[in-house]
């Protein structure tokens, strides 16, 4: 019994915390304390500066090669691909509205990885998660954005180029900041001590920030609308996805921080960015706004649970 209960202790450990931090940009926001305004300058900070220097400081300071966990996120890439494949296939047969196919597909797929993914590895296992998750991050956001611009324009008769696509992720920070840290470390950059400290400063700021942001972007107000098609794509978001996904690193022989990290990366719940490509399309920004809010609230219980079961078998 005491073990269950520690294992039990172990998951809430890594999904409270976070869930509190959220329920707190809820209420800020709710009181006044944040707006709209607040949270689109904390944003651009976040994506811009906050969180690249986070990736960078910590690749660069990590002891471990990087590149060593290639083959997780090699893996991840190719089974992310082939649930998208069977995503499309369902969503034929599973969402009448053909416009809203993309919107339930990309919302079954892509991840909110780089804040509240990074958040759980990180309560779960500190820093010697980073250098793991961040290549992980790196590679299957890549496909994401690519994945996310052929569903929609299939679904919505959309004309957005892939090319500008890629060309944006090109420029994405945090790719950016993936890449330099790696080339610094392939050529042993050593920073000053001064530079080291003002991007852990920077690096410290980004997740609690980035939570609150995300906490006061949730709306429940619009729930009630598109329900069905919103909770195909918590379903599969939050318990076919990561099922998928790691039960394919089991059976590959993924164990301990790499399978747990497979599994809080892909049981995050749906990324923000779905509903600013839904509304900058003019598609069913509604729909979006849904499935972000469903599988963020639902993700504390799915992955509490996912963690439970494989922290009892002694897989992670």
């Amino acid at each position: 019994m005491d073990d269950f209960l520690g294992v039990v202790e172990f998951s809430l450990s890594i999904t409270a915390p976070i869930f509190l931090v959220l329920v707190m940009g809820v209420v800020l926001e709710k009181i006044g304390m944040i707006n709209d305004n607040f949270v689109e300058v904390s944003s651009k900070v976040i994506f811009n500066v906050a969180m690249p220097a986070l990736i960078f400081i910590n690749i660069t300071q990590q002891t471990t090669d990087p590149s060593s966990h290639l083959s997780l996120m090699v893996y991840a890439i190719i089974a992310t691909f082939i649930t998208y494949l069977a995503l499309e296939a369902l969503a034929v047969k599973l969402v009448k509205q053909k416009s809203d196919r993309g919107i339930v597909i990309q919302g079954a797929f892509r991840s909110n990885m780089a804040i509240i993914g990074l958040a759980y590895c990180l309560n779960a296992y500190g820093d010697s998660a980073l250098a793991a998750a961040t290549v992980y991050i790196g590679g299957v956001m890549v496909l994401y954005n690519v994945l996310a611009v052929i569903t929609i324009n299939r679904s919505m008769n959309a004309n957005k180029s892939i090319a500008a696509s890629l060309k944006a992720i090109a420029k994405n920070p945090l790719i950016i900041a993936i890449v330099v840290a790696l080339t610094a470390n392939q050529i042993n950059l050593q920073l000053p001590e001064i530079v080291t400290q003002a991007g852990n400063y920077f690096a410290q700021l980004t997740l609690p920030l980035a939570l609150l942001c995300a906490g006061a972007s949730l709306r429940f107000k619009e729930l009630k609308k598109d329900i069905t098609p919103a909770l195909i794509a918590t379903v599969g978001k939050l318990i076919v996805i990561p099922l998928i996904l790691t039960m394919g690193g089991f059976f590959l022989g993924f164990r301990g921080i790499d399978l747990g990290i497979l599994f809080l990366l892909s049981s995050a719940p749906s990324a923000s960015a779905g509903y600013i490509m839904a509304r900058a399309m003019n598609g069913n920004a509604v729909l979006a706004a849904n499935i972000i809010v469903l599988t963020t609230v639902f993700s504390f219980l799915t992955t509490s649970v996912g963690v439970t079961l494989l922290r009892a078998f002694n897989l992670i």
